[in-house]
C-alpha cells in the first residue's frame, strides 16, 4: 500500500499536512465515515483524493457546480491521475462508456451533481463500480437550516444503499452545529467522526466601512500595488460598471458573473489568476474551489445573504497566511437593498397555497386525485395564464419541490436569449423604420445592459406586460425581428416537467408542510438579522462575533479588525487624557472640573468620565470645595 504521505510527495509536493488533514484521511483508511468542517481554503479535496490513491477502487465525489467539478478534473488530469466528470450533455452510449473506464482503465475519481442520482440507470452503473470512498463537497447544501439548500443532496443517501460499506466524508466550509447533525442524520452516517477546526484567522482583518460614495471607497481600500483581490457586488450589471470605473481609474480589473458565455468566464478567471487583471469584479457565482493562496483583499459592495457566506467569501483572502483584509462597505442604500431583496424572497403561506391549487387546476387534476405521469410545464405560460408575479411563484415552486410536494426539473427556471448582430446605429434606425417592433426592441435595450456586447438573458412575461401585450405576441415580435437580421433570439427549448408526489388535497396537504416552511422562513429571518447584527456591532471583536455565530468561542480579541482598532485608539487617547489631566492638578494643585475643561480644550463628556475613574483608582480626591487635587 502506498503510504498517504508519498502520496502527498509525489503529486502535490508537499512535505507535510496541514491542520487535521492527516487524521480525517487516517480515519477514512480504516473505513471510518467523516464530517469534515474546514474553513475557505483548507485543503478539503486532499481529504479525499489522497486516501482514494492509496486503496483500490473509485471515489465518487458529489459536487454541486459544473465548474467547480471541471476544475477539479483538470487538476487531476494535469498531475497524471485520471477521472471523469459525468455532466448533463453526456448520451447514454458516452454514460456507458464513462463507466466501462472507471471499471477496467484505472480512472480513480467519478464526479456527479446530486441530481444525477435520481436516475436508476445511473444507479446501477454505480452499484458495479469497485468503490472506496464517497465523498460529498459543499455537504451543507443537505439541510434545510443551512444557508444553500438544495433539495437534490437528499438523494446522496442512495449511494449508502447502493454501496453500505464504502466510508463518506462530507465536507463544507460553513455550516452551524445544527447544520452539522442535519447533514449526519441525512446522510445516514455510522459511528462519524467530526473533524471541526478552527475558523479563526488571525491574519485577516473583518472591518466595516461606511460610505455614502462606494466608488470612492473602492478607491480608498483597493491595494495601490497589483495585488490580487475580489469585488463583491449584487448585480451582473454592477459587476461590468464597477470594472470598467476602475479600469477609468488605473486599476487592472475582470469582471465575471453567471450570465457569462463559458469562454468569456474562462478568459475573465485565467486573466485574474494570472494576475493581468489583478482586480476581479463579480457577483458570489465566482469563488468556489478557486486555487489562488495570495489574494490579499475581499470587498463587499453589498451585503452578503448570510454569514455563512460571508465566512466563505471573506475567507479567500489570506490564505498564503500574509496580512489581508476583508471590508464591506455599507451605506442606508445597501441596507435597504438586502432588506427589501430579502422581503421579496419570503413566501407567504396563502401565496404557496395559492399556487398549489393553480397547479392542479392548470393540469386538471381532481380533489383526490394523484397523477402518475410527469406533465410538461412552460413556468411562464403557467405565470401569464394565472397573472402569477414571477418571483413569488419561482420561490413558492421552489418550496412545495423543497417540502415533497411536487417534484420539479431545474428547467422550469430556464430563460430565453437575445444576442444583437446589428450594430447600436443599424438597431435605432430599424426601430424607426419598423414602428410594431420598435418599441419591443427599445424596452429590450433599457431593461438589459450591456446587449452589444454579450448574449443576454431576457424575461418575454415582463416584456409583455409592460407592453400590454400577449406572451405570443412577444415570442413572434422577436422571432421576426431576428428574421430581419436585428438580433439572435434563442427561446428556451429545454420542456420542464413536474411530478405531483401526493395526492391532491389543497388544504391538508398545505397544513402538513405549513410547520416546516415557516421554521425554514424563521431561519431564514435569523439569519438576516445576523447579518444585520453584524453590521451594525461597534462593540464586540468581529472575529470573535462570526466565530460565536459558528459555535466557537475565543478569549481573546484579535486586535485587527475595525472595532479592535477603534477600541484600542481610544484606549490610547483615554490614556493621554488621564496623564494630561494628572499633570493639569501637579501645576496648578486644585482645580474645578470647568476649569479642567477649559484648560484642556476637550469636550466635558471626555472629561468628566476620566475624573470619576481617576477618583476610582485613588489617584485624585475631591476637596470640600468641590475642586480635585492629587492624591497625597
Amino acid at each position: 500500500m502506498n503510504e498517504p504521505i508519498h502520496i502527498l510527495q509525489k503529486y502535490w509536493n508537499h512535505s507535510a499536512f496541514r491542520n487535521s488533514q492527516e487524521q480525517i484521511i487516517n480515519a477514512l483508511l480504516d473505513s471510518k465515515d467523516v464530517i469534515a468542517f474546514l474553513p475557505t481554503g483548507g485543503g478539503k479535496s486532499v481529504c479525499f483524493q489522497i486516501p482514494t490513491l492509496v486503496k483500490d477502487g473509485v471515489c465518487i465525489v458529489i459536487s454541486p457546480l459544473v465548474a467547480l467539478m471541471q476544475d477539479q478534473v483538470s487538476n487531476l488530469l494535469e498531475k497524471g491521475i485520471k477521472a471523469v466528470a459525468l455532466n448533463a450533455s453526456l448520451s447514454q452510449d458516452e454514460i456507458v462508456s464513462i463507466f466501462d473506464n472507471l471499471k477496467y482503465g484505472n480512472y480513480k475519481f467519478l464526479y456527479l451533481s446530486p441530481e444525477r442520482l435520481a436516475s436508476e440507470f445511473i444507479q446501477e452503473k454505480i452499484k458495479e463500480l469497485t468503490l472506496n470512498l464517497i465523498a460529498i463537497d459543499e455537504a451543507h447544501c443537505i439541510s434545510e437550516w443551512g444557508h444553500d439548500f438544495r433539495p437534490s443532496y437528499r438523494n446522496i443517501s442512495v449511494l449508502k444503499d447502493l454501496h453500505p460499506k464504502i466510508p463518506m466524508v462530507a465536507l463544507t466550509a460553513s455550516a452551524t452545529s445544527a447544520v452539522l447533525k442535519d447533514i449526519e442524520h441525512n446522510l445516514s452516517l455510522n459511528d462519524t467522526l467530526l473533524v471541526k477546526e478552527s475558523l479563526k484567522r488571525k491574519n485577516l482583518a473583518y472591518q466595516i466601512h461606511h460610505s455614502e460614495d462606494t466608488h470612492f471607497a473602492l478607491q480608498q481600500l483597493l491595494p495601490k500595488t497589483n495585488t490580487p483581490s475580489i469585488v463583491y457586488t449584487s448585480s451582473r450589471k454592477a459587476t461590468k460598471t464597477l470594472s470598467d470605473f476602475l479600469n477609468f481609474q488605473g486599476y487592472k480589473s475582470s469582471f465575471y458573473h453567471g450570465g457569462l458565455s463559458a469562454s468569456d468566464k474562462k478568459e475573465s478567471y485565467l486573466n485574474w489568476l494570472s494576475e493581468k487583471t489583478p482586480i476581479m469584479v463579480a457577483t458570489n457565482a465566482f469563488g468556489m474551489g478557486i486555487d489562488k493562496d495570495n489574494v490579499s483583499t475581499i470587498i463587499h459592495t453589498n451585503l452578503p445573504y448570510s454569514l455563512e457566506n460571508y465566512m466563505q467569501e471573506a475567507g479567500r483572502a489570506g490564505r498564503n497566511g500574509e496580512k489581508a483584509i476583508s471590508s464591506i462597505i455599507y451605506n442606508k442604500a445597501v441596507e435597504f437593498d438586502f432588506k427589501n431583496r430579502f422581503e421579496k424572497g419570503l413566501t407567504p403561506i396563502n401565496f404557496i397555497t395559492d399556487v398549489y391549487v393553480k397547479l392542479n387546476q392548470h393540469f386538471q387534476v381532481s380533489i383526490g386525485e394523484k397523477t402518475t405521469e410527469p406533465q410538461a410545464f412552460n413556468f411562464q405560460s403557467f405565470c401569464e395564464k394565472y397573472r402569477l408575479p414571477k418571483l413569488k411563484t419561482s420561490n413558492a415552486i421552489q418550496q412545495l419541490n423543497n417540502q415533497s410536494v411536487i417534484q420539479i426539473d431545474e428547467n422550469f427556471s430556464q430563460k430565453s436569449i437575445v444576442t444583437f448582430s446589428a450594430s447600436h446605429r443599424e438597431t435605432l434606425n430599424y426601430c424607426e423604420k419598423n414602428v410594431q417592433y420598435g418599441e419591443l426592441v427599445k424596452l429590450i435595450l433599457r431593461t438589459y445592459g450591456g446587449v452589444f456586447e454579450a448574449p443576454k438573458k431576457i424575461d418575454e412575461l415582463v416584456l409583455s406586460r409592460k407592453l400590454q401585450l400577449s406572451f405570443r405576441q412577444v415570442t413572434e415580435f422577436l422571432e421576426n425581428i431576428s428574421s430581419d437580421g436585428i438580433l439572435e433570439f434563442k427561446p428556451v427549448t429545454a420542456t420542464s416537467f413536474i411530478h405531483f408526489l401526493v395526492p391532491r388535497d389543497d388544504k391538508r396537504t398545505i397544513n402538513a408542510v405549513t410547520k416546516k416552511i415557516k421554521s425554514h422562513q424563521l431561519v431564514k429571518v435569523n439569519k438576516v438579522k445576523a447579518v444585520l447584527k453584524y453590521l451594525h456591532n461597534t462593540k464586540q471583536c468581529r472575529s470573535n462575533l462570526l466565530l460565536s455565530y459558528f459555535g466557537e468561542y475565543s478569549n481573546s480579541n484579535c486586535e485587527i479588525c475595525d472595532v479592535c482598532l477603534n477600541d484600542s485608539s481610544k484606549s490610547v487617547d483615554e490614556t493621554k487624557t488621564s496623564r494630561a489631566i494628572l499633570q493639569l492638578l501637579k501645576e496648578h494643585k486644585q482645580l474645578s472640573s470647568r476649569e479642567i475643561v477649559s484648560h484642556m480644550n476637550k469636550d466635558k463628556s471626555i472629561i468628566i468620565p476620566m475624573l470619576q475613574l481617576l477618583l476610582d483608582s485613588d489617584k485624585i480626591t475631591i476637596t470640600s470645595q468641590h475642586k480635585f487635587e492629587l492624591k497625597k
